[in-house]
């Protein structure tokens, strides 16, 4: 009874105050679900305790578009999520103000993410994942039943099965929220109830981690590599199962190791697999010098182990995706899209010719005035970096480009094209 009373006013103070919260953020996919704790993990940690179930908590950006619908389906449109949820603890949350970083390490870049856990802290597993082609081209209702399925079997072998979950809680972080992350801005903002203003997004901890190693001289590429896809290791995983291997990517390591394709993935370096999200986070904390990896696979019932090389690079991929991208120096401050055809054709540009177009400078910002005192103007399109075409794909495309080769001091040098001519401009970087 003493144990149930401190359980009781948790759940109590959350429920008294889920409505308000719910009606800031206008959280509608949380309305009518009973099912989910809404916002507040100590009250789930608290309740998989007594209830001897696994917690699994949602991370959900309620502003954002991106897995909108996807987060619909989970939240309980979709009856068999519905279903095996409530074979779990489950846990809506939906801000980072006071969320535990070293206990729950994800990639923050995404704008929907889960983690599993038993009650004692111990990770079970991941799910989330996001690339260049969309927010949606890993998750699906499918692949989120089976990682559930598995997860649900890993705490039914619970504690017999520690030793393969040793290595998913991550190493404990400095500051123990994100509002103890020296490096993050705005914080007084933060501060105050939360709003669809003032919320902390998931992808604000790698802002300020990032912000933070630059003030420190620290930062690196290496830090910018988060959570490779399994093909950065040659496997090509079905994204509706999570763990079936489908095929190895042409000319890699892997190739030649003649992996059975069909076969299922189990582990990797020794962690057991539940999901591709479990695959990232195996290679994430990896060092970047690693040399050679461990898969574990099952084929036709037998299980066996191979080891092989990584290649050089293996943790690169594309980054211009990510949210954070945009808060690490050098920041340009100006909105770079694609031209569209009315853009093009004023300005005579070439067919076929890759450009942005500076559609918006950021002159309240020391980045964007130094563009317009360099001589950029708005309605400029930019063709080419120190005499190269600019990357395909647009201004996240383009802005990932600059981050990644140039610093703050240097000097940016660009071929704008504007009306039929060619402009040369070197512009200036600052944080």
């Amino acid at each position: 009874m003493k144990r149930l009373v401190p359980l009781l006013a948790a759940l109590a103070l959350s429920a008294t105050a889920a409505p308000e919260l719910r009606e800031r953020l206008k959280d509608l996919h949380a309305e009518g679900q009973a099912q989910w704790i809404y916002n507040d993990i100590s009250a789930g940690m608290a309740a998989a305790k007594k209830e001897n179930k696994p917690l699994f908590v949602t991370f959900r950006c309620v502003p954002c578009r991106d897995c909108m619908e996807f987060d619909g389906l989970v939240a309980g449109a979709n009856k068999e999520l519905k279903t095996l949820a409530g074979k779990f603890v489950a846990v809506r949350q939906v801000e980072m103000k006071g969320v535990d970083l070293s206990q729950f390490q994800f990639d923050y870049d995404l704008n929907w993410a889960a983690m599993f856990l038993n009650a004692d802290g111990t990770v079970y597993a991941r799910y989330g994942t996001q690339s260049g082609e969309g927010s949606d081209a890993y998750n699906s209702p499918a692949s989120l039943a089976k990682t559930m399925k598995r997860v649900l079997v890993l705490h039914a072998g619970y504690p017999g099965n520690k030793s393969q979950l040793v290595g998913k809680r991550g190493k404990a972080k400095p500051a123990k929220t994100a509002l103890d992350l020296p490096g993050l801005p705005g914080k007084e903002k933060f501060r105050g109830p939360t709003q669809l203003s003032n919320c902390i997004h998931c992808h604000n901890i790698h802002d300020a981690e990032v912000l933070d190693a630059f003030d420190k001289g620290i930062l690196s590429q290496d830090l910018l590599w988060r959570y490779p896809l399994p093909q950065n290791i040659g496997l090509i995983i079905d994204r509706a199962d999570g763990r079936r291997i489908e095929g190895t990517v042409g000319g890699s390591n892997l190739e030649k190791a003649a992996l059975p394709s069909g076969a299922e993935l189990t582990r990797v370096n020794g962690q057991g697999i539940t999901s591709i999200a479990d695959i990232q986070w195996a290679l994430h904390t990896l060092p970047a010098d690693q040399k050679d990896i461990r898969i574990t696979f099952r084929d036709q019932g037998n299980e066996s182990s191979l080891s092989y090389p990584l290649e050089k690079g293996w943790r690169k991929t594309d980054l211009s995706w990510r949210g954070s991208m945009w808060s690490v120096p050098p920041r340009l401050r100006i909105w770079l899209p694609e031209p569209d055809e009315k853009e093009r054709s004023r300005h005579k540009l070439p067919v076929g010719q890759s450009a942005v177009v500076a559609r918006w400078i950021n002159t309240k910002e020391e980045a964007g005035r130094i563009a317009k005192k360099a001589g950029l103007q708005t309605g400029d399109l930019i063709i080419e970096v120190d005499g190269k075409p600019i990357p395909m794909g647009g201004g996240a495309k383009f802005s990932t480009y600059v981050k990644l080769n140039y610093k703050p001091g240097q000097k940016l040098p660009l071929t704008v094209w504007r009306f039929g001519k060619r402009v040369k401009i070197e512009l200036p970087l600052v944080k």
